[in-house]
């Protein structure tokens, strides 16, 4: 007898290989294609909702959270209109994706969508980046350069890790946001912004204003329009959809054929807590497709901190608190990590040669069995 989440996992492994084509035994010519190939064609068939529809945000940004629902469906009705929105949640939540659906589903969806990093710029270069500069307005500057808002046009601006941005940059940022208005560095002439705004941040607002770190009134007039997104650990539910499109996309991506997955597999990507969230599991898709044989995907493709559960850097401290270990124990389980995925590395690049993989390696072919044994891997290959 199952758990009720023994039985999640079993029957989104159920759902996943139903998807992948695994049972069917049609013969009708679309099937014969690859499933990974007949799936790609639905997906890739898909193209951005008209304004207006209803269904833009709703229908693209896939979720079985009821929470996350609640919340696209208040973007698509924010998507319409001419505010800026403010978008909060961890590192690869899908932040930077859900600001495009909101541009794609807008009146805007023909004109440019543009993606400032705030955090990868030097400080100094924000504001030449938003605002422009004209020519002479510090050293480097020998032409006159369009900044995003002029570049975007009638379009959309995402400020992406708004929260890196100084005390003057925020005044200039707020003045734009209220009244339109800005110059470039170095010039008298004002300019009227005719962007829509999008900000995103990975941690809240609102302990940086405590903090005397962000302007309060910055705050409140980006906080009217927030909508948070929910880290993947807490809409586990999309594990299923999110590594069923991702298998897809590598499959056709790398050339590997997918026909079936191991419970096994779903059973480590559900129990796993997924600190980088969505980027996280599409590169640990992308690296178990890679290392897939014989169209099966299996647990011991999948990364070994995956299948032991240690978590990477995550800015949120519960993660980390719910799955510490002592020093002894995490030493131990690290260099468990970094053995097995040698081996793992060896027996690729000898295309699962025994012998060979055990030169490489420096160790015998006992011994080289024994840790594959040791650590899961499949022995009979």
């Amino acid at each position: 007898c199952l758990n009720p989440e023994e039985e999640v996992v079993v029957s989104q492994s159920a759902m996943l290989n139903a998807s992948l084509g695994a049972t069917s035994n049609s013969s009708t010519p679309d099937n014969k294609k690859p499933a990974a190939k007949r799936a790609s064609s639905a997906n890739t068939s898909r193209e951005p909702a008209a304004a207006g529809t209803g269904q833009g945000i709703t229908r693209r940004f896939e979720t079985n959270s009821h929470e996350m629902k609640l919340m696209l469906n208040e973007l698509e009705i924010a998507a319409q209109h001419d505010v800026t929105v403010l978008l909060i949640g961890e590192t690869g939540a899908g932040k930077t994706y859900l600001s495009r659906l909101i541009h794609d589903v807008s009146p805007r969806r023909n004109e440019p969508f543009l993606n400032v990093a705030c955090g990868a710029l030097p400080n100094d270069l924000i504001e030449s980046e938003l605002f422009g500069h004209v020519r002479g307005a510090f050293t480097s500057a020998h032409a006159d350069k369009d900044g995003k808002f002029l570049a975007a046009g009638r379009g959309t601006v995402l400020l992406d890790e708004i929260d890196v941005l100084g005390p003057e940059q925020q005044v200039k940022l707020l003045r734009v946001i209220e009244t339109g208005e800005f110059e470039p560095i170095g010039s008298n002439k004002t300019h009227v912004n005719q962007a829509r705004l999008v900000v995103a941040s990975n941690m809240d607002l609102q302990p940086l204003v405590e903090q005397g770190k962000f302007r309060p009134d910055l705050y409140y007039r980006l906080n009217m329009l927030k909508f948070d997104v929910l880290p993947l650990r807490r809409r586990k539910s999309d594990i299923i959809v999110l590594a069923n499109d991702f298998v897809h996309q590598m499959s056709i991506k790398h050339k590997i054929p997918v026909d079936r997955i191991d419970e096994e597999f779903m059973e480590a990507l559900h129990s796993y807590p997924w600190p980088g969230n969505v980027r996280e599991l599409e590169n640990v898709i992308r690296r178990s497709v890679i290392y897939c044989r014989e169209g099966v995907l299996r647990k011991e493709n999948l990364p070994s901190h995956i299948l032991m559960g240690l978590v990477g850097p995550t800015n949120d401290p519960s993660v980390v608190l719910n799955h510490r270990q002592n020093d002894s124990e995490r030493l131990g389980d690290q260099v468990a990590v970094t053995e097995k995925e040698l081996i793992e590395q060896a027996l690729f690049k000898n295309n699962y040669s025994r012998t060979n993989t055990a030169k490489t390696l420096g160790i015998s072919r006992v011994t080289l069995y024994n840790k594959m044994k040791k650590y899961g891997m499949n022995t009979k290959k």
